[in-house]
């Protein structure tokens, strides 16, 4: 399923003073920033976007934000946002800048590999 390249497009000019890299990833578009990810353009529509967990249960309560579901799972780290929430520049550019603050208190290796321990 294809991104929507439009939206993929905005996303790099609020980005382009950052350094950053892109990964196809999920059907969709992931945005890393300093090693973890920022925001995601999903194949199914829509921006995701990493949020911190202090900031979790106030994102869900903005117009046309959803909690991010992968099968029967809520990823309680990332909120989908419909594509009527950043339709203006202004609210895109509010949106990502979330996303990167989120991504900055992330170490880059603060996922899963990293918490395993190997057992002797």
């Amino acid at each position: 399923m294809a991104y929507d390249e439009v939206t993929a497009e905005r996303v790099r000019r609020v980005l382009r003073r950052r350094k950053y890299s892109e990964t196809r990833l999920m059907g969709g578009l992931c945005f890393m920033v300093g090693g973890s990810m920022c925001c995601s353009i999903s194949g199914r529509g829509g921006l995701l976007i990493r949020v911190d967990a202090g900031g979790y249960e106030s994102a869900l309560t903005e117009p046309h934000v959803a909690p991010m579901k992968m099968g029967h799972r809520t990823m309680r780290g990332f909120v989908r946002v419909a594509p009527e929430g950043y339709r203006t520049d202004q609210a895109l550019e509010r949106w990502v800048a979330r996303g990167l603050e989120a991504a900055a208190a992330c170490s880059p290796r603060s996922g899963t590999r990293a918490r395993r321990k190997k057992s002797t």
